[in-house]
């Protein structure tokens, strides 16, 4: 998905429609494969039957702090959340990698923070700050599920 992703100019005018233009700053500025697992993600939710704007719009962005972090370093920590950690020591040792493990790292916190920045209310900052562990925030397990899902 990372390599083929793609976000089609109708679904850009659709957001258009229902972000604010901080909002829309902050998905375009992501790499491709983010705007389309936002898009993906937004899709999952309202199909859940989720209509709270606020938790469209930080699973449209929960992941706006990653950058342009390519295929390799994202694959990298997907077998390190899977096998754990120590996968990732070697991983780290590629040129360029160590650098997009890290931001893959905090990417949550960093996220989190570029939503408050452009003036998304605390409950879409802290769903997103905390979207690997959402317990007990309203919308939390069905914003986990969709994330994993998408």
């Amino acid at each position: 998905m990372h390599l083929t992703a793609k976000v089609g100019p109708e679904e850009h005018r659709m957001l258009a429609a229902w972000t604010t233009p901080a909002e829309l700053a902050l998905f375009d500025a992501q790499h491709v494969a983010d705007r389309r697992h936002g898009l993906d993600v937004v899709a999952y939710l309202r199909a859940a039957g989720v209509t709270d704007r606020d938790v469209l719009a930080a699973g449209l962005l929960h992941d706006c702090a990653k950058g342009d972090i390519g295929a390799g370093p994202r694959i990298a920590w997907s077998l390190g959340e899977r096998f754990g950690p120590e996968v990732l020591v070697p991983a780290r040792l590629v040129p360029g990698w160590a650098a997009a493990l890290d931001r893959l790292r905090v990417h949550a916190d960093a996220s989190a923070e570029l939503l408050a920045a452009a003036g998304l209310p605390p409950r879409a900052v802290e769903l997103v700050r905390r979207q690997d562990d959402p317990a007990g925030l309203e919308d939390g397990a069905i914003f986990k599920a969709a994330d994993e899902a998408c």
